[in-house]
């Protein structure tokens, strides 16, 4: 039902990312940059994942809108995503907050990040919007996700995802019918709704939305004029539209990419330091749920030119060796060990040194005979000779941010600190 033949709907939509959260639940890796900024998985950003499911799926027309400290973000943006043609009808905006509608407004909500565009999305004429949240990480084809929103005749199509009902409550929930109809949106509810059928589990919205261009900025100019409003898809648009429109939940595990059928259907909010780094580490195992190396669907982003990997010296205590790990370009692991581990690009690991569960950031420099387990460390951080962490749980408090489940989290500025 395209409007030219076969043509993909994808190549009649826009993607519009919001990307202008801070993520503060991840504490000071946060401080610099957005949450969808934060590195993920050796070589992306967070961002990328959305942004490429976007490219992989056929669209050629994507917005970003951006708001906290979104230098690294746009920066990225600039080097890693600069490879769309106007001449082929492909487009990529950058939209940070500028004031635009009133002298005094920031985006107020998500709906209002859309809303203060609303000029520049409808100069690019795309028959639909795909709605994105720049922040988790997922393979998905929204190919699939069009294809249901205009088979149904829905107003609105809402990504969602089967949780376990206990840990459903800090997400926008569905109440369906057996057709998918959604017949209430709950926003964070403390008993949440089973899915019929399935009594421990709930419905949670992925924060993906596909409408109709025309009935999307209708809605949003409506509610741009209701002062109760807080201008957010999930505590307005999305209730105001189940209330009085049509509004279908599309299942994430119709339209996921698995790169086997053995595989789940892999979505993870990395929104605590507890979830970044366990997810991080995942992607050591033989077999990982989120597949990488998969050609069919890659995660495009801005790959800095380095040289390979390079592992040096080989005596009895002092070896350069991974276990279980993955290690980027421009690495060097100089007469050292580690096991299952992720490195960023341009890590130096000096001899002797031992390092565990470990993820680190781009430029991070290991000194001489470091012991580090369980830690999250920060871009460009120089770790000092000898440093212990991961050993004692209560000494590592008292210097670096330490999780519930044991993960510290190491900053320049933590390090700077001992010194003082």
């Amino acid at each position: 039902m395209s409007a030219v033949g076969n043509e993909p709907l994808a190549r009649q939509a826009l993607a519009f990312v919001l990307a202008g959260g801070r993520g503060s639940r991840l504490l000071e890796l946060t401080d610099r940059r957005a949450k969808p900024a934060v590195y993920f998985g050796g070589k992306s950003r967070i961002i990328d994942f959305a942004l490429s499911n976007a490219v992989n799926s056929g669209i050629r027309r994507i917005a970003v809108a951006t708001q906290y400290k979104a230098h690294s973000l746009i920066r990225h943006l600039q080097m890693g995503w600069n490879f769309f043609r106007p001449e082929r009808n492909e487009s990529f905006d950058i939209l940070p907050a500028s004031q635009r509608v009133s002298e005094n407004m920031w985006y107020v909500g998500t709906a209002d990040a859309i809303y203060q565009n609303i000029d520049i999305i409808e100069s690019h004429n795309a028959r639909f919007i795909v709605v994105l949240a720049g922040d988790h990480i997922y393979k998905m084809d929204y190919e699939v996700m069009l294809r249901q929103h205009v088979d149904s005749g829905a107003d609105v199509t809402v990504g969602c995802l089967e949780m376990p009902r206990a840990e459903s409550s800090g997400f926008g929930i569905m109440h369906i019918d057996e057709n998918g109809w959604i017949q209430e949106f709950l926003e964070k509810p403390k008993d949440p709704p089973p899915m019929p059928g399935k009594p421990d589990v709930s419905l949670a919205s992925m924060g993906i939305y596909v409408f109709d261009s025309k009935f999307l900025f209708d809605q949003l100019k409506r509610d741009a004029e209701d002062p109760n409003s807080n201008h957010d898809f999930g505590k307005d648009i999305i209730p105001y539209i189940v209330k009085n429109g049509r509004a279908i939940a599309h299942q994430f595990s119709t339209s996921c990419v698995r790169s086997s059928q053995n595989n789940g259907a892999y979505w993870r909010d990395v929104g605590t330091v507890d979830a970044y780094w366990a997810a991080n580490i995942d992607l050591t195992d033989v077999v990982p749920e989120l597949d990488l190396f998969d050609r069919a669907w890659p995660i495009w982003s801005y790959a800095e030119i380095t040289p390979p990997a390079k592992f040096v010296h080989d005596e009895e205590s002092r070896r350069g060796q991974a276990v279980s790990s993955l290690v980027s370009g421009g690495c060097i692991i100089s007469g050292a060990s580690l096991r299952r581990s992720l490195l960023f690009t341009g890590v130096r690991i000096n001899s002797y040194a031992n390092v565990e569960n470990a993820v680190i950031m781009p430029y991070v420099n290991v000194g001489r005979g470091a012991r580090l387990k369980n830690v999250v460390i920060d871009r460009g951080v120089e770790i000092p000779e000898g440093l212990v962490v991961g050993e004692d749980p209560e000494f590592d408090a008292k210097r670096f941010r330490t999780t519930e489940q044991g993960i510290s989290l190491i900053t320049q500025a933590m390090l700077d600190g001992l010194n003082k």
